[in-house]
């Protein structure tokens, strides 16, 4: 999506610009949103998530400017999300993070009006019904994000694996081999988890995105926090701007009902 405007997290590029250049900002299906655990309906009906990954097809972790990111191969489905909410498989495309500067704040979804020190998107595209990943992304029914929250506590054991790669990967633009990846290692352990239909989370912003949020965080601990802040916004040539606070807040619910795979 490059080449289109500039866009950041800063004061003049920030989310509360991006409608300028992206209308679609201020449409009726717009994520984050904060989750009213009280308002979300359970759905007996939903089918349990099944999230089959193969440790293999990880391939590369990038800074790209807004966020970290590890890239996958997603030639086959070896690495999919089904069931829940969706109809049939969705592929592995990326996983990213948002973060906040201090531990109050850094996700993008909140529930009950709290947010979390960070959030994990893994972002799945619909490859039965569309071509291409682009094509997903603009199709209603295209992709498939699970987040998760982050919550400080002890340390995780396998985020250091992806924590001792951020120094290849420190100024923007800059991409590193990362091979063998498997990120069902970052999924909590308990699978309940609330959807409902929204966007991309950055520009363009598309409405294309079935939203499955994990009801239980996963913890890590400050140092390994610390780590992501350890990152820039900057390239190597620029004046260096500490990546963080690289979230959205939430959107209004408008009429979408939020759907739980469990009885609150």
């Amino acid at each position: 999506m490059t080449g289109h405007h500039c866009w950041g997290y800063g004061e003049d590029d920030g989310p509360s610009e991006w409608y300028k250049s992206y209308p679609i900002a201020q449409g009726d299906r717009q994520s984050p949103i904060d989750i009213e655990s009280t308002k979300a309906v359970y759905d007996p009906h939903l089918k349990p998530l099944t999230i089959s990954y193969e440790s293999s097809t990880s391939l590369s972790i990038s800074n790209n400017g807004h966020s970290v990111m590890v890239e996958f191969e997603d030639a086959d489905d070896k690495t999919v999300v089904k069931g829940g909410p969706l109809e049939g498989s969705y592929r592995l495309k990326q996983f990213h993070f948002h973060w906040g500067q201090k531990h109050s704040r850094g996700s993008e979804h909140t529930v009950d009006g709290k947010p979390f020190p960070g959030e994990l998107h893994l972002v799945h595209w619909n490859a039965r019904k569309y071509a291409t990943f682009g094509e997903a992304a603009a199709a209603p029914d295209g992709l498939a994000v699970v987040g998760v929250f982050l919550e400080t506590g002890e340390e995780h054991g396998h985020m250091n694996r992806l924590t001792d790669a951020f120094y290849m990967v420190k100024f923007k633009g800059t991409k590193a081999q990362f091979r063998s990846f498997n990120p069902k290692c970052l999924l909590p352990f308990s699978l309940d988890y609330w959807t409902y239909p929204g966007s991309l989370t950055t520009p363009p912003l598309n409405e294309s995105v079935t939203w499955i949020v994990m009801k239980e965080p996963i913890r890590i601990s400050e140092k390994q926090l610390g780590k992501f802040r350890t990152l820039l916004f900057t390239s190597e040539e620029d004046q260096k701007i500490q990546m963080v606070n690289n979230f959205r807040l939430p959107q209004p619910l408008k009429e979408r009902t939020i759907q739980a795979s469990f009885k609150a």
